[in-house]
């Protein structure tokens, strides 16, 4: 059977367009389809979002609607608006979902989009996994709809293009666990040096990034995550948890960029806003610990970090191999 083709979406799709949402939304209790008295831009949906800038597409196989996904420009931020991303129950797992998000994504880009940013019913939990191995994560508030499906939508997010590092917080930790979880297991698997021995078992990756997003909450850790070009890509944590008598310091941990993304600057980027934050907490002295011979050691002795010693056959590498670790150190302004 033939690919579903993408195009862009019609006025005449109406009927195609009615059914696909209707259908989805029946899939979850408590969602009303009220097409005439509240949806009734569908009757028109291409004219309708582009008359506000955007552009709607449309996924067809053997003369059917089985897709859609739409963009649109928002007010602020050169953010544009993911959009009404639909796939048919026949058609899911199929990669088309990610074939009309890639669409859309590519589209905004190419008009200038810095941010993307969508809503989701906060029903529908698949949706919520697909956008956060995309790359989205939680962030704000909780938006109420008052509608007859009482409403409410999580605002999930994340950067367009380059490379950009944010910190997060608790509930976009949460939601940026799938995604981490990946970035762990692919960096244990070459050979990192953060903890943990390939090959790294999925419950206990979980676990543990699960420890970090309530830690985060607590207030003990700064959780920072990077994005390539929409893509997350790599993390970086700072443990706040000193001893009492140390109170301007604070020790980063796991600095973490997924294989596929190395070479791109992230890991310097990490570190650098990594210093910006200790510093803007008052934690002028930073400290880690890596094992010796890795990029990671020769990353920090080129951006400034000094030795302050080294432990022999600390830690077993990939290998089984015992490894010397080495310590650093750096204050910040």
């Amino acid at each position: 059977m033939a690919s579903p083709l993408i195009r862009e979406g019609r006025d005449s799709d109406a009927a195609g367009f009615i059914a696909l949402i209707s259908g989805c939304w029946a899939e979850y209790p408590g969602c009303v389809f009220d097409l005439d008295g509240e949806l009734p831009e569908l009757r028109h949906l291409a004219s309708w979002f582009a008359g506000q800038g955007g552009t709607l597409w449309a996924a067809e196989q053997d003369g059917a609607v089985i897709g859609m996904v739409a963009t649109r420009p928002m007010r602020q931020d050169e953010a544009w608006e993911i959009c009404r991303l639909y796939v048919s129950a026949a058609a899911r797992g199929t990669g088309l979902a990610h074939r009309l998000l890639d669409t859309a994504e590519a589209h905004a880009r190419a008009n200038g989009a810095q941010r993307m940013v969508l809503w989701t019913d906060t029903r529908f939990e698949a949706a919520h996994a697909f956008y956060e191995k995309r790359g989205y994560v939680r962030q704000g508030a909780i938006r109420i709809l008052d509608d007859l499906s009482k409403s409410l939508e999580f605002r999930y997010a994340k950067p367009a293009r380059g490379v950009v590092v944010e910190a997060l917080d608790a509930a976009a930790a949460a939601s940026a666990e799938r995604r981490l979880v990946a970035i762990l297991t692919a960096c244990v698997a070459a050979g990192a040096s953060v903890s943990f021995l390939p090959p790294l078992d999925p419950a206990t990756a979980r676990a543990y990034w699960k420890g970090v997003s309530q830690q985060v909450a607590a207030g003990r850790i700064v959780l920072l995550v990077g994005w390539v070009e929409g893509e997350l890509a790599g993390t970086v944590q700072l443990d706040l948890e000193t001893q009492p008598n140390q109170p301007r310091r604070v020790e980063v941990q796991k600095l973490l960029v997924d294989p596929r993304f190395r070479r791109r600057g992230l890991a310097t980027e990490l570190m650098r806003r990594a210093e910006q934050a200790a510093a803007r907490l008052g934690r002028r002295l930073l400290t880690l610990d890596t094992r010796e011979g890795t990029a990671a050691a020769s990353l920090y002795r080129t951006d400034g970090w000094h030795e302050a010693g080294r432990i022999p056959e600390l830690e077993l590498d990939e290998a089984g191999v015992e490894r010397d670790v080495v310590f650093f150190w750096k204050r910040v302004a």
